[in-house]
């Protein structure tokens, strides 16, 4: 409805051309609080696990290469949103970004990962897109 509005405005200004108006939320607004929370439960949740949290091998909040305990570097998470869903060919399937922190909650932290329709999954994923903004969609693509 919002978007008609807009057109309906910029056809009565004799514009005559759509303008793509931000569609996010106003600032505070529920979006920026649940990726806000997001970023919360990235930095400090352990979901009853080893004590780790995500940011303990995914450094910068994720915005950094990360490091597992073994050692081996990872890739930030700065487009892990736009390379979602992608083939794991380890697991035979194709994973979504759901289903990606759920496995690392259950593998890496060892802990009880959030169910896939509870808030804290859906904030959690939020954070997750919000590194994304502005990347390309690459399904199946390279972590950066």
């Amino acid at each position: 409805m919002q978007l008609i509005r807009r057109f309906l405005m910029v056809s009565i200004l004799g514009v005559g051309a759509i303008v793509q108006m931000p569609a996010a939320a106003s600032a505070g607004g529920p979006l920026d609080q649940s990726i806000a929370q997001g970023r919360h439960l990235f930095m400090t949740a352990t979901f009853n696990g080893n004590g780790r949290h995500c940011n303990s091998c995914h450094k910068g909040g994720g915005t950094e290469v990360g490091q597992l305990p073994n050692g081996k570097k990872i890739p930030s998470l700065n487009n892990a949103a736009a390379i979602f869903p992608r083939y794991n060919p380890r697991r035979k399937r194709v994973l979504t970004l759901q289903n990606q922190v759920h496995n690392c909650v259950l593998g890496a932290l060892k802990g009880t990962p959030p169910t896939y329709d509870s808030q804290a999954m859906t904030d959690l994923i939020s954070y997750l897109t919000s590194l994304s903004q502005g990347k390309p969609i690459d399904m199946n693509g390279r972590p950066q």
